[in-house]
């Protein structure tokens, strides 16, 4: 794997909020608790690609070509208290043409779950989007058994846009897709 380069991804502005702070991903982070949080099933349970097993080498690969295309960039969130990477944040796929992005934010270590620092980072990935990407709209959706995840982004200035019914299939049964979005207010009122 070559190595992550630091400066991937420069970043016009500083985004921290009371408990985090974002910055680029840096080979060290591409530890193995890193790498754990894309193995572990409970975690990726209600990601569409939950199936995909991931390397360093095929994470690395992603992040590093959506950089590369302009269409994707993943960066790390790290706890202020202990300079820690507790999770990550994508933006992407960029549709520059219409000025659009879905937004995923994953806290990976566990041990940060249940602080509210989900709806924190997403906010963060909000401003972030709008700032340096100039993104009118980021939208998104979830399963809707996903409701830590629901709560999570409408507590952060998300909304309900409408639902996929029957979208997923979850041991057999179906389960709705809730799509969900947030306007950049410099575009919208």
């Amino acid at each position: 794997m070559a190595t992550l380069p630091d400066d991937l991804v420069q970043l016009r502005h500083a985004y921290e909020s009371e408990h985090l702070f974002l910055r680029p991903l840096r080979a060290a982070d591409f530890d193995e608790a890193f790498l754990s949080w894309f193995q572990d099933e409970e975690l990726m349970r209600f990601y569409t690609n939950s199936r995909q097993q991931h390397t360093r080498e095929s994470l690395w690969q992603s992040i590093s070509q959506g950089a590369a295309a302009g269409t994707s960039y993943t960066f790390a969130i790290i706890d202020k208290d202990s300079d820690a990477c507790i999770g990550t944040i994508k933006v992407g796929p960029i549709n520059r043409d219409h000025r659009i992005s879905d937004l995923v934010v994953l806290i990976g270590d566990r041990r940060y779950h249940g602080r509210g620092l989900a709806i924190e980072a997403i906010r963060l990935g909000n401003t972030l989007a709008f700032q340096e990407f100039d993104i009118r709209k980021l939208f998104g959706g979830m399963f809707e058994t996903n409701q830590s995840s629901y709560k999570a982004y409408t507590r952060a200035g998300w909304v309900e846009e409408g639902r996929l019914k029957g979208h997923y299939l979850v041991d057999g049964q179906p389960v709705d897709r809730i799509l969900v979005a947030c306007f950049n207010p410099v575009y919208f009122n």
